[in-house]
């Protein structure tokens, strides 16, 4: 056969080889089993699912707290926290990987100019050369294809779990700031605790210099007041802890911030929640799932590629001569051309374990996305009854502390009378504290239990604020990288 007959031929097969591509095409994997409401908003007056026409959260969504401190903090999260630069980084990093494996679709063209000195029994002599030579591999069965997919894919998971760290250090954020609050609050009880304790001191030991009262009463007196001072004082590590923490997630050293004494503005807002069927486009820990099972799809897909022929193209031109001066001469001129073909004959199962190893990694993802989404609709449901249960919780302890606070009244007349002991003063106050501490505790659980609420619904995060693959694709989307921002929605 003619060299023009076989590079016609190889032609014609590339040609009838076009969108002949093998591996399994993907099907988005279904959950387990999805509810069709949740469990425990059954009953709930507080907390009900949103219709179609209602506002879901979206973007700032630490707004629905209506605190100006909470949000100033909040905004520096995407300016300042290193958490997220890293995972914004990565995501570039796994964006350039898409148009590296996206340069594999055009050939390879290259030069190599060379001086050889030659030395011979005649004499020595020079050959210059100065070639020009291209390759290229024809994606005939879709493997370029598929490894551009399983990067579009890792790079979508990249931008998923990027919004992911962003919502986590944004909740961990406004735990922290309730967390805080929440210490200034149980401060202020105890500010007014030591000012009724030192007051009783002074009443005991001026009962006591009457004698009316016992040294007994002074020493407990003097004994309740040095554990609240104890307790205030203990206040302020947890403080300072919390405040080096807020400082850390906003991206400045702990000495460089400090946040004035702030107070939890009343019970945690309603937060609205979409049904079971749409937290699996709301979560982005659930979106870099799944791209995850859609990634190593295409790798199943590469590893069948395997199986099949590899055909190389390669060409060459350029000038060779003997002489520099004649370097250049179209007499000089060279060319040569030629197809490649290679196959692997026998490689005793290797192929086959590797296509069974990516399989078998297939299943693993697609059962790590459907634990993925069960545990999402536990938390939504662990936080739901959490609120839930705190809000009845919280009336019934701030019945105690209304009657903790009668008691207590009572007693101190009844001690000032001299018909009851201190010691029952005492309890009576102790009883009193407890319950208001509890109270501020109670609030606190119930704003965390709201943050994590609104973490568990993905934080008003949506899956069309991935970057498309068009996008990913784009060369330049790539030049670009420093000015895309992953949060906002990218067209499709």
């Amino acid at each position: 056969m003619s060299s023009r007959a076989l590079i016609t031929a190889l032609g014609c097969t590339v040609l009838f080889s076009v969108g002949c591509t093998v591996g399994p095409k993907y099907v988005r994997p279904a959950p387990a089993q999805t509810p069709v409401a949740f469990k425990e908003l059954q009953g709930s007056d507080e907390w009900k699912t949103a219709t179609p026409g209602d506002e879901l959260l979206k973007g700032k969504w630490w707004e629905i707290f209506g605190d100006p401190a909470l949000n100033q903090l909040e905004e520096q999260i995407n300016v300042n926290n290193q958490n997220v630069k890293v995972a914004e980084a990565q995501f570039r990093q796994a964006r350039a990987l898409v148009n590296l494996q996206r340069s594999a679709y055009y050939p390879t063209i290259g030069s190599s100019p060379a001086i050889t000195q030659t030395d011979r029994a005649i004499g020595t002599g020079s050959t210059f050369s100065l070639p020009i030579s291209a390759s290229w591999e024809p994606d005939l069965w879709g493997r370029v294809r598929l490894a551009v997919e399983n990067a579009s894919d890792n790079a979508q998971v990249s931008a998923a779990d990027l919004e992911n760290i962003r919502l986590s250090a944004q909740s961990a954020l406004a735990t922290d700031y309730f967390l805080l609050a929440a210490s200034y609050m149980q401060e202020d009880i105890l500010t007014d605790t030591i000012a009724a304790y030192q007051k009783n001191l002074e009443l005991t030991t001026n009962r006591f210099n009457g004698g009316v009262a016992s040294k007994t009463d002074v020493s407990l007196a003097q004994t309740q007041l040095a554990g609240a001072r104890a307790q205030f004082t203990e206040l302020h590590v947890a403080r300072a802890q919390l405040q080096h923490a807020i400082a850390v997630l906003t991206g400045v050293p702990p000495s460089a911030l400090e946040i004035l004494p702030q107070k939890i503005n009343g019970p945690p807002p309603p937060i609205p929640l979409a049904l079971p069927s749409q937290l699996l486009e709301r979560r982005p820990d659930i979106a870099a799932s799944e791209r995850l099972v859609a990634a190593a799809n295409a790798n199943v897909g590469i590893a069948e590629t395997a199986y099949y022929p590899t055909l190389t193209l390669s060409a060459s031109t350029g000038f060779i001569s003997t002489a520099l001066q004649d370097l250049l001469k179209y007499a000089s001129r060279t060319w040569s051309a030629g197809p490649g073909l290679s196959q692997t004959l026998f490689d005793f199962g290797r192929r086959g374990a590797t296509l069974q190893s990516v399989e078998a990694n297939y299943d693993a993802t697609v059962a790590s996305y459907r634990q993925t989404v069960l545990s999402a609709f536990q938390e939504v449901e662990d936080d739901l009854s959490a609120l839930r249960y705190l809000a009845e919780e919280a009336a019934q302890q701030q019945e105690a502390v209304t009657a903790a606070n009668q008691s207590l009244a009572l007693e101190i007349e009844r001690y000032k009378a001299g018909t009851d002991s201190y010691l029952n003063v005492i309890t009576t106050q102790t009883i009193a504290l407890n319950d208001q501490q509890q109270a501020v505790t109670l609030l606190q659980r119930r704003m965390v239990a709201a943050v994590d609420l609104v973490k568990a619904v993905g934080g008003g995060w949506d899956a069309s604020a991935l970057p498309s693959k068009d996008a990913l694709r784009s060369v330049a989307l790539a030049d670009k990288a420093n000015t895309i921002n992953v949060a906002q929605p990218v067209a499709k």
